[in-house]
């Protein structure tokens, strides 16, 4: 039975095609990934079969009978629920059929024996779907789904207008999972998820019973998940049925016989175009010169995609910056109150240190707070000398009309549009991203955009934080070989140890640094 169908789609913005009358099934039960290079429209296809954008032509039809869960990280939550409260709204339903039900047996006493009667049966049939749908254990429900993703650290009592981004994430993935739709539609679920807590999210999707399409650039994560993987390049959906790593030898053998299907036929076309160009105009031969060229008029002419081009990153380096970069005597920070308890630490010139732990904890407090965008609430802060800091932010959510040309040459603005449309081509973006409004492209061409900034400007000293989430395999491996080969220092927060284990030359958990840590990993 199909619960999506997708026919003839076509969608594009402006000038830029994303898809062409492309087709698309998603089957009761099946496990899809949605992989492609950044830009090729993954997000894109997510917002159009969930009517947050509409397409250009072709039909997207759910099926009538279905419930579908999707992540909107624009959900608002309310100011004063608790991680609890939004949890609770999961089962929405059955609090209010409860209500119904303790409504039902108050009316009782003004009823009389006829409808006494009528009441009871229709509080037994309550009451069995109320037990049928382990109402009364949802509170074991939802300590599952929170131990799981990390949110008891947090605590289910926090007010969630008081939750970092992260933290956010982690309470609407929560409910989704709570909720049990039809089919889940997950977009980079893993983005703000640590290592422990991609394990349970790992096992919780091997095991689900329903159907989901998921997007993600963790492709161990998602070749241990999925059963189906659909392929988007050059504005269309390829199909492949198994995991990600048998697509990648189907779709690596598909193109080997394609190259060679086209050489082939580049072959005969040849043969032909001179047989009909000596002989078409001669009375012999001119008949089976004809006779050549229907053939070439009606042939099917194969293509080779055009290969996506790989970005390739190199840090511009300043000179050397002084010996000691940031020395922290009883350093407290956060917001309105305190995260951390007093931190002493010294980082000293060519160290690279990975920071790691939970959402919320203050890793980018920190960086932040290095770096003078944030104050610290007390405590001593040293900065060194001759220091040249290139900072790469997280998230960057304000509403951007500029191209990514203008982009880039606002700030290198004495280079020539060459020289920057050059840079932009180097970190992997085509003319048509260059040319495209950036806030129409995908958040792994915007991060690149924001990296080709990065690349080249001269620094000592790199800050980055997240820099990973939203890029494709090709742009981290490229990302990864250009701070391996950086000379400067480097402060990494990345949640992917598989990224920052050749890199950093010391890795520091923020856990130990955290009040009231649970964990006890004082140090």
């Amino acid at each position: 039975m199909s619960i999506l169908t997708v026919e003839n789609m076509s969608h594009g913005f402006g000038d830029r095609i994303i898809f062409n009358n492309v087709s698309f099934k998603l089957l009761k039960g099946e496990h899809i990934g949605i992989v492609g290079a950044n830009g090729e429209g993954k997000s894109t296809f997510m917002n159009l079969i969930t009517n947050k954008i509409i397409q250009d032509s072709g039909k997207i039809e759910w099926s009538s009978k279905v419930s579908i869960g999707y992540m909107d990280q624009h959900t608002h939550l309310k100011e004063g629920m608790s991680i609890r409260d939004v949890l609770k709204e999961a089962f929405k339903d059955w609090f209010e059929l409860e209500e119904k039900l303790n409504s039902l047996y108050n009316d009782i006493c003004n009823m009389n024996e006829y409808e006494i009667n009528k009441a009871l049966e229709k509080s037994v049939i309550m009451q069995d779907t109320l037990d049928n749908n382990g109402f009364y254990t949802i509170d074991s429900k939802i300590e599952a789904v929170a131990l799981g993703l990390g949110l008891r650290e947090v605590g289910l009592e926090k007010d969630v207008s008081k939750l970092s981004g992260g933290q956010r994430t982690k309470v609407l993935l929560a409910k989704l999972l709570l909720e049990k739709p039809d089919i889940l539609l997950l977009d980079e679920p893993t983005n703000y998820l640590d290592i422990e807590h991609i394990e349970w999210l790992k096992k919780y999707l091997q095991v689900y019973e329903n159907a989901f399409i998921l997007i993600s650039h963790d492709l161990e994560f998602l070749n241990e998940v999925v059963n189906i993987v659909c392929h988007i390049e050059n504005k269309s959906i390829t199909r492949y049925v198994g995991d990600h790593k048998n697509f990648l030898k189907v779709y690596e053998a598909n193109k080997i016989q394609q190259r060679a299907a086209y050489v082939k036929q580049q072959q005969e076309i040849s043969r032909l175009e001179e047989y009909v160009a000596k002989n078409i105009s001669r009375a012999s031969t001119s008949a089976m010169a004809k006779s050549r060229q229907k053939r070439l008029d009606k042939m099917e002419r194969i293509e080779v995609l055009k290969s996506i081009p790989k970005p390739y990153f190199d840090f511009k380096e300043a000179k050397s910056s002084g010996r000691v970069l940031f020395e922290a005597r009883d350093l407290i920070i956060g917001y309105e109150k305190a995260l951390t308890k007093p931190l002493n630490f010294t980082m000293e010139r060519g160290k690279k240190i990975a920071i790691i732990g939970s959402n919320g904890i203050g890793k980018t407090t920190l960086l932040k707070s290095l770096i003078g965008i944030m104050k610290p609430i007390s405590g001593n802060l040293e900065i060194g000398e001759n220091q040249a800091i290139g900072y790469f932010e997280q998230e960057i959510k304000k509403e951007n009309n500029n191209t990514s040309l203008e982009e880039v040459w606002n700030e290198f603005y004495k280079c020539t549009k060459f020289e920057i449309r050059s840079m932009l081509a180097k970190c992997g973006l085509t003319q048509e991203h260059i040319d495209s409004k950036v806030n129409v492209l995908s958040g792994g061409e915007q991060a690149k955009i924001r990296l080709c900034k990065l690349i080249n400007r001269p620094t000592n000293i790199l800050i980055l934080d997240e820099p990973t989430n939203h890029l494709d395999a090709d742009a981290k491996y490229a990302l990864k070989k250009a701070l391996k080969n950086y000379q400067g220092s480097i402060l990494l927060v990345c949640h992917e140890p598989e990224f920052y284990k050749d890199i950093v030359d010391e890795v520091i958990d923020c856990e130990r640094w955290v009040l009231n840590n649970k964990k006890n990993l004082i140090g």
